[in-house]
């Protein structure tokens, strides 16, 4: 199968220039500068004009809720909101049912995503207080890292005990990936408001709950294991100005980072760099997530840090519920929201607003993950590597509606947001997986590989 995408513009490695791409069997085979007319023929001509050319999104961090919370969303559906939005790989989190904490459930989930999973796949190992043993039977080239709860209360996933956390840190050769919130810290917080706002706050009192220093002390926390331990460390999705000091500042992120400091990675998820606290009036519980969505000082700084290295990977924490399951205030209503079909149009809106160039969004939403997971064949446009590829068209304005709502929860806290920007095609592993509104649900993409 020969494929051939011309008169596009391609963003790749801090580079922006008109070119096409030939694939070949689902991988890259030729990336031309310019204007050049291929003498070979072709089984399908994508013409990209007027389009910008990207490489595949890599989501580091999604919660996809199978197995066993399906009534909210399932590795078919979200998978088929990723393939809309222009993520062509994600990488899914272990707080399911069964939780990823053994060898037996995470194979469970790989079974899973051999048949339903519609773009490339790849499943976190959950960490325990009392699993550390089961670290070196992981494959580490197939697994992409430990997830590490320091602040959570998902059945037997909080890791609250200090010599768990040293084995925890001491043991991993994988990247340990750590939500940092202090239980301590929230749980007090949580019985003061109480005592203030009744036994259900507005939802406008959550970041005072899940607040700057219940983020900060875990943070400072996981950072002094990693670098007791030489560990590798990757901060999800940070939140906070106060969490930013903790961080070095490192434009370039290269597969095997030699400093010890550039072993200590952040994540910013879309959400916290789109949304503040004053956006709780308008739209409630729907932006209810943890860590919570902060002032618009913590957002500024988030937005700031991506430009100088301390923000490496932008991902989007894609947690889906039921609206049903959203009702309440910040003890009853659920957290998390469903963002995988948006996240690359709202970066590009951020490129519009001069928060950051196309070239630094490619650098944090699809190199910098492969780079640091150490993702075979991926991230980039460079020959030779898997075809995953997007293409987005500027000046294309559309509004989110309920029909385009691929994730099965039904909504969005875009919803009725108007975008200039719009994902026009993803192509995966060479294959069209989305077009003019369409997710092709034949199509099975492929796990990732490591290292």
């Amino acid at each position: 199968m020969r494929t051939l995408i011309q008169g596009g513009t391609l963003v790749n490695e801090g580079r922006t220039f008109k070119g096409s791409i030939i694939i070949v069997d689902g991988q890259i085979s030729q990336i031309s500068e310019g204007h050049t007319t291929p003498e070979a023929s072709f089984d399908e001509v994508i013409d990209a004009s007027g389009c910008f050319v990207l490489p595949g999104i890599i989501d580091d961090h999604v919660h996809f809720r199978e197995p066993g919370l399906t009534e909210k969303a399932d590795i078919d559906t979200e998978s088929r909101a990723a393939a809309a939005g222009g993520v062509t790989t994600y990488f899914d989190m272990p707080n399911t049912v069964p939780q990823t904490t053994t060898i037996e459930a995470w194979e469970e989930k790989q079974t899973l995503a051999r048949e339903k999973s519609h773009v490339n796949y790849a499943f976190f190992f959950g960490a325990t207080n009392e699993n550390t043993g089961l670290f070196a039977e992981l494959d580490p080239h197939r697994v992409p890292g430990i997830k590490l709860f320091m602040g959570s209360s998902t059945g037997n996933m909080l890791v609250d005990r200090r010599e768990a956390l040293e084995r925890i840190f001491s043991t991993s050769q994988l990247p340990i990936m750590a939500h940092c919130e202090d239980t301590a810290i929230i749980n007090r917080n949580m019985a003061e408001a109480k005592q203030k706002y009744g036994d259900d706050p507005k939802v406008i009192h959550h970041p005072e709950i899940r607040s700057e220093e219940a983020c900060y002390e875990s943070t400072r926390l996981a950072v002094e294991l990693a670098m007791k331990h030489h560990a590798r460390l990757h901060v999800a999705h940070l939140t906070t100005a106060k969490e930013l000091e903790l961080l070095p500042k490192n434009k370039s992120l290269t597969p095997h980072p030699s400093p010890l400091t550039s072993k200590i990675t952040a994540e910013a998820t879309v959400s916290h760099l789109y949304f503040c606290d004053r956006d709780y009036n308008a739209l409630g519980t729907r932006i209810k997530c943890n860590p919570a969505i902060k002032t618009q000082h913590d957002r500024d700084a988030l937005r700031d840090a991506l430009n100088d290295g301390r923000i490496t990977v932008i991902g989007t924490d894609h947690a889906p519920h039921l609206l049903s399951q959203k009702e309440g205030g910040c003890a009853k209503a659920a957290s998390g929201m469903p963002m995988i079909q948006f996240s690359l149009v709202t970066m590009l809106e951020l490129v519009d607003q001069g928060v950051l160039t196309i070239e630094r969004l490619v650098e944090l939403m699809c190199h910098n993950p492969a780079r640091l997971f150490e993702v075979r064949q991926r991230g980039f446009l460079r020959e030779g590597y898997q075809a995953d590829i997007v293409l987005v068209r500027p000046n294309a304005g559309w509004t989110v509606t309920k029909d385009v709502i691929q994730s099965r929860c039904g909504w969005s806290p875009m919803e009725n947001h108007m975008y200039l920007w719009r994902v026009e095609r993803t192509i995966c592993n060479g294959h069209t997986v989305y077009h003019q509104g369409r997710v092709d649900t034949s199509y099975i993409g492929q796990p990732v590989l490591f290292r």
